[in-house]
């Protein structure tokens, strides 16, 4: 059966082309940096705003409906497969990410929600040797349903926390068997609405426990794939545990996890957090935790987590200046965790979307690829900090000197004389990059 009747497989056709359904920037077999751009970018389909989302909000209902919406759950989950698969084959798209809960319908009891995924599994499995697309990252939904009300991994529940144990194991024995290359872990109520009645010391302990049971079990079933937490400062909770890069890596060290976890950064939850994408993603990379990102877009002008498909090429200019600047993606990749806007009912609009998302960081590549090149900004961060590589400079550096000797030399100065920051040069210079 085919889903997408009417749509061929999305071809790059260059900027001059006036066909809507094709890709205007993003041509996989491009050689850029010595790299084809489809393995620099690695796009992966988010299956659950791809196939599940419904263009629910919290004012409404579903508004988006699709051919496999009447049928029963399990049926429902199989169609999905198919349809997933057949998007992603006349995309391009090599990889995807799933919760469990994306893929196959919860039931009365644990075990027969076992049952389902794996039977549901089985399905995935046959297409992706069909297909050869490959599992980018599984994870497990841990806060849409009521049971999680206060939490998994930082519940007051011990019995919950059990639950979502069970749930952790089960998914990183889907993703090892589907030969996942990674597993992230989001904390969708890992955090708190109140402190009156909250042990933080107990939540945060219990949710690096769940950290260290996790990579246990994993190296018990041999899954070598990469861990991520994925930084998120606030909403559903009022305030969550995985704040930001900062915070995540400080709870990281804090509990010797850094070694067994990098960073999944999400533009939109940047945004959240009052920084820039390229914050987050600068960060981490400094830290040696940057791992893979969710590719999206948030609103400025709305607090909440709009997951919009990514369309400003300066995001994903300097995003993908990050990501160079990293040696580029080891394990991870572009996950668009994006959705369709909620009036966007047209299957068509799916495509439109991902083209869109897609050519949006083909052109961020191009661009970035000019700049690291051409060094343009390391070279003038090299300069701009070249009093620290020679004379009392290096000795700071080198820790020859302490607060005494420094005085002493302060003592001595006659004068300091700063140098300009040049921002507005700078942003000409990319805006120059970027406009060509």
């Amino acid at each position: 059966m085919e889903f997408f009747k009417g749509i061929d497989k999305i071809e790059y056709e260059g900027s001059k082309s006036k066909n809507d359904l094709s890709f205007k920037y993003y041509n996989p077999e491009e050689v850029i940096l010595g790299k084809k751009m489809k393995e620099h970018l690695k796009f992966a389909m988010s299956y659950w705003h791809t196939l599940t989302g419904g263009g629910m909000d919290p004012f409404g209902e579903q508004t988006i409906i699709r051919s496999w919406d009447t049928l029963n759950p399990m049926e429902r989950a199989k169609a999905r497969v198919k349809a997933g698969f057949e998007f992603m084959e006349k995309l391009g798209i090599e990889y995807f990410c799933f919760h469990d809960k994306d893929i196959a319908p919860e039931a009365d009891t644990l075990e027969e929600y076992f049952k389902n995924l794996d039977e549901i599994v089985d399905e995935i499995e046959k297409e992706m040797k069909r297909t050869g697309i490959k599992l980018l990252w599984g994870t497990s939904n841990m806060f849409s349903n009521r049971r999680f009300v206060h939490g998994a991994a930082t519940t007051c529940n011990a019995d919950v926390f059990a639950w979502g144990a069970a749930q952790v194991k089960k998914a990183l024995e889907i993703t090892k068997r589907l030969n996942g290359s990674g597993y992230v872990f989001w904390g969708g109520r890992e955090g708190y609405e109140t402190l009156l009645n909250t042990d933080m010391g107990l939540e945060l302990d219990n949710l690096a426990r769940m950290l260290s049971f996790a990579k246990e079990y994993a190296n018990e079933i041999g899954f070598i794939g990469q861990f991520y937490i994925e930084p998120k400062p606030k909403e559903p909770t009022k305030h969550q545990y995985d704040f930001d890069s900062g915070t995540v890596i400080g709870f990281l060290r804090k509990y010797n996890l850094d070694k067994d976890f990098k960073l999944n950064i999400e533009a939109n939850h940047a945004t959240l957090a009052g920084h820039t994408f390229q914050h987050e993603l600068r960060v981490a990379r400094i830290n040696d935790m940057l791992g893979s990102v969710d590719a999206n877009m948030g609103d400025t002008l709305l607090g909440w987590d709009t997951d919009q498909f990514p369309t400003n090429i300066y995001d994903s200019t300097l995003a993908m200046y990050e990501i160079l600047m990293d040696g580029g993606f080891k394990e991870g990749g572009l996950n668009f965790d994006s959705k369709l806007r909620r009036a966007s009912i047209d299957v068509e609009d799916m495509f439109f979307a991902y083209i869109a998302g897609m050519d949006t960081f083909a052109k961020g590549l191009k661009i970035a690829a000019k700049l690291y090149e051409d060094k343009v900004f390391e070279n003038i961060i090299k300069e701009r900090y070249s009093s620290f590589d020679t004379g009392i400079g290096k000795k700071i550096v080198n820790k020859e000197v302490g607060l005494k000797e420094l005085s002493d030399y302060a003592l001595g100065l006659k004068e300091i004389k700063n140098t300009s920051g040049n921002q507005e040069k700078l942003e000409m210079i990319l805006n120059q990059y970027i406009l060509g």
